[in-house]
């Protein structure tokens, strides 16, 4: 035994002394966001988060040769976006500044005594010169471009850009919180849907009459209204409000919702289409799609998507007679659609055909046809079209997301010189892997071999479990840059002797309604943690895994997982990582749904704490590091101190890494470093001692 103690440790240490580069640089290279073109494809913008330090960058036809055109410095913690053109494509709208939380404080990690709330810039692309409207987020030029309007506080703002030496104007007075404005095509309303929490209207400004009105105001939630092309028809989602029924629970079924179409000279409004009962009667909210939900045609059609066959595809509907037609049939999500300036076309982000990855589809609006636009076992998202060609974000197994474009049947990355020349070469391929559960459940994992593994040494092993849970980890770096790094931080871990899984638990999305949506699952009875345990015996299974040394770490939902993981079953787990998790449902629900309090519904409280860690608290035996930011607006930070209390009056080995004024997705970059850093060194020194 002893002898087998000594070349444990000195395998540990030769693991240790061979350490590959810092995790700093495998989270070097900037990240890319909201690339948006121009609407006439002429040139291109996007926003780089080099290391903290956030810039926009432009590029232009026909050479497409990327300039800066910010000029921000260091991690100061402060984010850039919501890029708009304008018509004519010589003015850029975009929003530096952060968010407020329930107090009104805008989140400044950094410290910084200046504000950090929202600002709305317009950059003269032509001259460079960076103009500062002043507080405000959402950006939206007026069909002629001679106006824009934009959010600031509750109110609806507006801007003349021959004016700009003047002070922004309301537009108009309304209850409720105002969302999804736009102009109509030309330029004499501007629709917006007003929330009012178990409601919500459609209205339309009158611009020349200054008139306000809630054409069709209902009981339900009415939102996303999308303009006819010529500006004579406002169609609009229609969505029964669902009283009391607890988030992070199993939703299959509700009343269904429904599509309506307003006639603006009559004022007039008719439904065109309504889901079915059953499958895709529920409008699902949670997927991270664009803020648009119908597409209007050329010939009049609506393009929707619907979750009718158990997948959330498009279809097209005839508002006249109500025929439909399923355009993306398959096995996968159509996640996220852009517009095009050709009008003929939608370009589609979707894992139909490649389940595991994303792929860029393009739709003609004429004949409905499908044209693969993708790059074969990459993952693509974010597509634009530009002159002669697309823009698009593409990442692989070894390589992080990256701005591409493709012209003329070729393609190349822009801003290729801006990518670190030092970025790690020693990434590998993760494989795809089937994982059964006690229960029969089938779920999804990714796992990581180091390099030039060997099948008969015994491997440290660690599981990262992602958050949300409505997300899906895929076969190469993510297009969310919190997972982007979750996925760098795996590659470290194979690089440096781990085996490192990853699990796509069910809850979570790319593999359809009841996947997602799987009874008991959350705080309806939590039954995900099973594809837990079933990781951690497959891990314990496999002769190259030493089985005491198997390591759970994961953020927020991932941090909830770990922390059930620890709870429930301390004997599979040599420690955990629990990053900003929530460790009792009662407690933090009520961030998401404001009716809830758990005295008032004693049903639900009771199995929403038997679906939370604290109700196994008791069991906890494993050192845990808690790490987490007090600004977080997602999950309480007492979740983390509640759960420290009661830990170290059980004895458990408790760490922390605590970032004051730190929001749930660090802002800060040496945030994220210090949280990997930690993460690292806890998992290092746990192993050691064994």
């Amino acid at each position: 035994m002893k002898k087998y103690l000594i070349l444990s440790c000195l395998f540990f240490s030769v693991l240790v002394s061979s350490f590959s580069q810092e995790i700093s640089r495998y989270l070097a290279a900037p990240f890319p966001t909201n690339l948006t073109a121009d609407p006439e494809g002429k040139s291109i913008a996007w926003v780089f988060n080099s290391e903290g330090e956030r810039n926009v960058f432009f590029a232009k036809a026909p050479e497409f040769k990327t300039k800066k055109i910010t000029d921000y410095k260091g991690d100061v913690g402060i984010d850039v976006g919501s890029l708009a053109f304008s018509p004519d494509g010589e003015i850029l709208a975009y929003v530096s500044g952060n968010s407020k939380n329930p107090a009104g404080e805008a989140a400044n990690p950094a410290q910084l005594q200046v504000s950090t709330e929202f600002q709305i810039h317009l950059i003269d692309l032509d001259t460079g010169k960076d103009q500062l409207i002043g507080p405000g987020s959402g950006p939206v030029f007026s069909p002629n471009g001679k106006r824009l309007i934009f959010k600031a506080g509750k109110d609806l703002k507006s801007i003349s850009l021959d004016k700009l030496d003047e002070s922004p104007k309301t537009v108009f007075t309304a209850r409720g919180s105002i969302q999804q404005y736009s102009f109509s095509p030309d330029g004499k309303y501007i629709s917006f849907v007003s929330d009012r929490g178990d409601h919500s209207y459609v209205g339309v400004w009158d611009i020349e009459n200054e008139t306000l009105s809630y054409p069709e105001a209902s009981l339900d939630h009415d939102s996303h209204p999308a303009w006819s092309p010529d500006g004579s028809q406002l169609a609009y989602v229609r969505v029964p409000n669902v009283n009391e029924k607890l988030p992070f629970t199993s939703h299959k079924e509700a009343n269904p919702w429904s599509i309506r179409v307003l006639d603006l000279a009559t004022l007039k409004a008719k439904e065109v289409w309504k889901a079915s009962a059953g499958k895709g009667s529920v409008m699902v909210w949670d997927l991270p799609a664009e803020n648009q939900r119908i597409w209007w045609t050329p010939k009049g059609d609506l393009i929707f998507p619907w979750e009718g066959n158990g997948w959330v595809q498009l279809y097209a509907v005839n508002p006249e007679n109500g025929e439909t037609k399923h355009l993306t049939p398959g096995f996968g999500i159509v996640e996220k659609v852009n517009s095009s300036f050709t009008k003929n076309e939608l370009l589609l982000t979707t894992n139909i055909g490649d389940i595991e990855r994303r792929k860029i589809l393009r739709l003609d609006l004429s004949s409905y046809a499908i044209e693969d636009l993708s790059e074969a076992g990459k993952i693509n998202w974010s597509p634009v079209r530009i002159e002669n060609g697309l823009a698009y974000l593409s990442a692989s197994a070894t390589t992080p997301a990256w701005p591409m474009i493709r012209q003329y049947g070729g393609q190349q990355p822009l801003a290729e010189e801006l990518f670190p020349t030092d970025f790690p070469k020693n990434l590998v391929a993760p494989l795809g892997i089937d994982l059964i559960a006690e229960d029969g459940f089938k779920t999804r994992a990714q796992l990581f071999l180091p390099p030039n593994h060997d099948a008969s040494k015994k491997y440290p092993a660690v599981i990262f479990i992602h958050g949300g849970s409505r997300r899906q980890m895929l076969l190469g770096f993510n297009y969310s840059q919190y997972y982007s790094n979750a996925y760098a931080l795996q590659q470290y871990f194979a690089a440096n002797g781990f085996i490192a899984l990853t699990i796509n638990y069910r809850s979570g999305i790319g593999y359809g309604l009841d996947f997602r949506e799987e009874e008991n699952y959350g705080a309806g009875g939590a039954s995900e943690v099973g594809d837990l345990i079933a990781a951690a015996d497959y891990l314990a299974g496999r002769p190259d895994v030493d089985p005491g040394k198997i390591i759970p770490w994961g953020g927020s939902y991932g941090g909830f997982m770990t922390a059930h993981g620890l709870a429930q079953a301390p004997e599979k787990f040599l420690a955990g990582v629990d990053i900003h998790g929530v460790h009792n449902w009662n407690k933090d629900i009520p961030v998401f749904a404001s009716w809830y309090e758990p005295e008032k519904f004693p049903k639900m409280a009771e199995l929403a704490f038997k679906s939370s860690p604290m109700a196994y608290v008791e069991n906890w035996e494993d050192p845990v590091l808690l790490i987490h930011g007090d600004d977080d607006r997602n999950v309480l930070f007492s979740e983390s101190v509640e759960l420290a209390e009661v830990l170290r009056k059980q004895g458990v080995e408790v760490e922390q890494l605590v970032f004051p004024d730190e929001v749930h997705s660090f802002i800060l970059h040496r945030n994220w470093v210090a949280a990997y850093e930690a993460t690292i060194d806890f998992i290092q020194r746990q192993i050691q001692k064994q």
